[in-house]
């Protein structure tokens, strides 16, 4: 491995450092696999009326799931989100079920997010908008991110969720955030204090005139700074600035650009390194 490309590497690792099942319980709704738990939940589960046989724990009807996690939360299992997500058994099909943002991670169940890279061309080269979260985040305040990144709520899709938060978080007008072209969906499968993250990143990229500025509207961006690509080449490669998973959506667009040879063997394993969780390990 080139020394150069070994920071790349190291947030690869960073975002897939979790083991399946790992002394997890597999998690299903109705006959379906849906994500993982921990046995140490396992009496608030059966609580609410799951089952247990051997290493699987099923809720026969998943449209109660809603309503299960709201009763946790109340109980003070989880810290609510006050926000729906869609519950997937296969993201190629319809959810089966919602539940709070934050239970996401209790039970292991996938969730789907969009970023969004906005790029400048000026004389002096390619630039990319960045944003500094709010200090009042609750997760990786202060930390750097994209002009527009945030999870997809519960009945919408990535380019609906897109708008929304194109709106909301750099006040962005629709006619520009409809130029928008997908790029990738980056996968992994991580383990953090909150639980088991499975995250399906659905990345969007869009060319912005350069006179067009960013402006914070919900409270969630501290502010927007325009950088040359190459900065945020180098402080994705040296540093952890950038909150944990706007990295591999960078480690995607420095690819597409050829800032990193696709091409090369190191190439194809960052690239390889960014299908995250379609292939559990066992441990």
């Amino acid at each position: 491995m080139s020394r150069s490309l070994e920071g790349f590497f190291r947030h690869i690792a960073a975002c897939n450092t979790a083991l399946l099942p790992g002394g997890r319980l597999e998690f299903r709704l109705g006959d379906a696999a849906a994500g993982w738990v921990q046995p140490a939940l396992l009496p608030v589960l059966l609580a609410h009326g799951m089952t247990h046989a051997g290493n699987t724990v099923t809720l026969a009807n998943p449209a109660r799931l809603e309503a299960i996690g709201e009763a946790m939360a109340q109980a003070g299992v989880y810290r609510s989100h006050h926000e729906l997500f869609d519950v997937w058994t296969d993201m190629a099909q319809p959810p089966v079920a919602r539940i709070d943002r934050g239970a996401l991670p209790l039970f292991g169940l996938m969730a789907a997010g969009v970023h969004l890279n906005g790029l400048v061309r000026l004389p002096q080269g390619l630039h990319l908008w960045i944003a500094r979260r709010s200090m009042t985040k609750r997760l990786d305040p202060g930390k750097l991110d994209h002009l527009v990144a945030g999870g997809i709520p519960a009945g919408h899709t990535a380019a609906e969720a897109l708008f929304k938060e194109a709106a909301e978080e750099a006040s962005l007008p629709a006619e520009l955030v409809q130029r928008a072209r997908p790029t990738a969906d980056i996968r992994y499968a991580l383990d953090r204090p909150e639980g088991l993250r499975r995250d399906v990143l659905h990345c969007f990229e869009l060319e912005l005139p350069p006179d067009f500025v960013p402006t914070p509207a919900d409270g969630e961006v501290e502010e927007f700074r325009l950088i040359p690509i190459e900065e945020a080449y180098t402080l994705v490669r040296d540093t952890d600035a950038f909150k944990f998973n706007v990295n591999l959506v960078l480690i995607d667009l420095f690819l597409r650009t050829g800032m990193i040879d696709a091409t090369s063997p190191e190439g194809q394993r960052l690239r390889e390194g960014l299908t995250g969780w379609h292939a559990p390990r066992s441990a």
